[in-house]
């Protein structure tokens, strides 16, 4: 793996968030050729959702037919590399974020694409992971959670959507700072690893708290807390891991749309007016660090 600077990763960083902006109004297309956004995960999952009804809303606001396409891999890489080479002309875009973008980018060293394949067509959204356990776990908060996990005799067994993942990482760090052994995961998408929390077979998920929200609220799953700075307004009565006794578990992940680098900008700053942010959080409510 190799070596990268503060200051490379704050560079790599901040260019994979930068993005152009808004044209003052929506550029009716003028043909009707289809838009195709590739998620780079399997279908179900919440990024997979998300872009559905931004696709709607794009194929409104367009005038022209706007689809998903899932090619999931390698913590992104298929579909990523699918999009590095892809026609320039705006009609393929990258759902990409966190994992596929940022990660992979400061992590891997023989990767297929590199941050200059792409060019920034808008932020989708910013938010927090959660610390869930199954309702049966015999712990009520942060504290009971890790004298649990302290007195096993086993690891504790976490999902993660692969190798490099946010989720992967944020584990390797969780470990680190609680002070106990877990065993990572691997699963195709958020809605597979979720399903393995509800029935026990996994002990630990870190998905956004919107998509385990109903479950916890059901009495099935139990939220911990997140990793944002402070308390989320949508979810006020759940802590933060920071106020538990765990600043620096303090952590989001991003996504958000790109084209191939060399797509013009006029084509650019159409998609960008089209793909108004739909699900970002005030800063206030989420972490101010780009990745876990």
């Amino acid at each position: 793996m190799p070596r990268i600077s503060r200051r490379q990763a704050a560079t790599l960083i901040a260019g994979a968030l930068a993005a152009p902006l808004a044209a003052p109004g929506i550029v009716r297309a003028r043909s009707s050729q289809t838009v195709f956004i590739i998620v780079p995960y399997a279908p179900g999952g919440s990024i997979d959702s998300l872009m559905r009804s931004i696709a709607k809303a794009m194929a409104e606001s367009l005038d022209q037919p706007v689809l998903v396409d899932n090619k999931p891999g390698a913590n992104g890489i298929v579909g990523s590399q699918y999009v590095a080479r892809a026609p320039k002309d705006g009609s393929v875009l990258l759902a990409g974020g966190t994992g596929p973008i940022s990660l992979n980018v400061l992590l891997r060293k023989n990767l297929p694409y590199k941050l200059a394949d792409f060019a920034s067509v808008a932020m989708l959204c910013n938010g927090p992971l959660s610390l869930t356990v199954n309702a049966r776990t015999p712990v009520a908060d942060v504290k009971s959670f890790v004298a649990y996990a302290k007195g096993r005799d086993k690891p504790l067994f976490y999902a993660t959507l692969g190798p490099g993942s946010v989720t992967h990482l944020f584990g390797i760090m969780m470990s680190k700072s609680m002070g106990f052994a877990v065993t990572d995961v691997a699963y195709r998408n958020n809605p597979a690893s979720i399903m393995e929390t509800l029935s026990g077979e996994c002990d630990l998920n870190f998905a956004t708290p919107a998509a385990v929200i109903e479950h916890a609220r059901s009495g099935q799953l139990r939220i911990l807390g997140v990793s944002s700075d402070k308390r989320m307004a949508s979810f006020p009565e759940i802590p933060t891991l920071a106020e538990s006794g765990y600043p620096d578990l303090t952590a989001s992940f991003w996504t958000a749309l790109h084209a191939p680098a060399g797509t013009p900008r006029d084509a650019i700053a159409r998609l960008n007016a089209a793909s108004s942010p739909r699900c970002r959080s005030p800063r206030s409510q989420n972490s101010s660090r780009p990745t876990a």
